[in-house]
C-alpha cells in the first residue's frame, strides 16, 4: 500500500510491502512489535531498534509519534486520500477579507476609503476607468482597511492591489 506520511512538514513517500518500506525510493526490511500491557511498541528498521509510542491526532490520518523520546508530528495518508485532502485544503483557501484588485488595466478615479474605516461586503472601496468606463470595485466581504495603496490618477496594471483588507475585530 502506498502512502503520504508528513513528519513535522516534510513529505516523504512510503510504500508498505509486507516486512519492507519503501522510503522515498529506498527500500528497507522493518517490523512493529507491541509489548504488551503498554503503549509501546519496538519498531526495527534494518538493524535498528526504536521504542514508539504513538497517540491519535485530531483529523483522520494525524498522530504524535514519539520515536526514542522525541515527539513528531505526522499525518499518514493513502495516496489517494491525500490528493483528496490537497484539493480539499486548496478549495477552502483563505476565508478572512480578500485584497481589492484591479480586475483591469485602468486609472483610478476615486478612492473611497481610508485606513482604519470598516467596509461592509459589497460596499464600494475605489472606482477605475478603463477604456473610457467607470468601474466601481466593491468589498468582496466585509473587512477593515489595513492599506490603501490606490493613488487617484495613476495608471494600475491588472492584478495590482488598491485596498488591503483584514479581520473585523469582535469583542468577546
Amino acid at each position: 500500500m502506498k502512502y503520504v506520511v508528513e513528519v513535522n512538514g516534510t513529505r516523504l513517500e512510503v510504500v508498505l510491502d509486507g516486512s519492507r518500506a519503501i522510503v522515498n525510493g529506498r527500500s528497507v526490511e522493518v517490523q512493529l512489535t507491541a509489548i504488551p500491557g503498554t503503549p509501546v511498541q519496538l519498531l526495527r528498521v534494518g538493524e535498528e531498534v526504536h521504542r514508539v509510542i504513538t497517540r491519535r491526532g485530531a483529523r483522520r490520518g494525524a498522530w504524535r509519534i514519539d520515536v526514542d523520546g522525541v515527539a513528531y508530528a505526522t499525518e499518514a495518508l493513502s495516496a489517494r486520500m491525500r490528493i483528496l485532502r490537497d484539493l480539499a485544503d486548496a478549495a477552502a483557501g483563505f476565508s478572512g477579507p480578500t485584497p481589492l484588485l484591479a480586475p483591469m488595466p485602468g486609472m483610478v478615479v476615486r478612492v473611497s476609503v481610508a485606513v482604519g474605516d470598516v467596509v461592509a461586503a459589497g460596499q464600494g472601496l475605489a472606482v477605475v476607468e478603463a477604456m473610457k468606463m467607470e468601474n466601481e470595485l466593491r468589498a468582496s466581504t466585509a473587512g477593515i482597511v489595513t492599506a490603501v495603496r490606490a493613488v487617484v490618477g495613476t495608471a494600475v496594471e491588472k492584478g495590482a492591489v488598491l485596498v488591503e483588507l483584514g479581520p473585523v475585530a469582535t469583542e468577546g
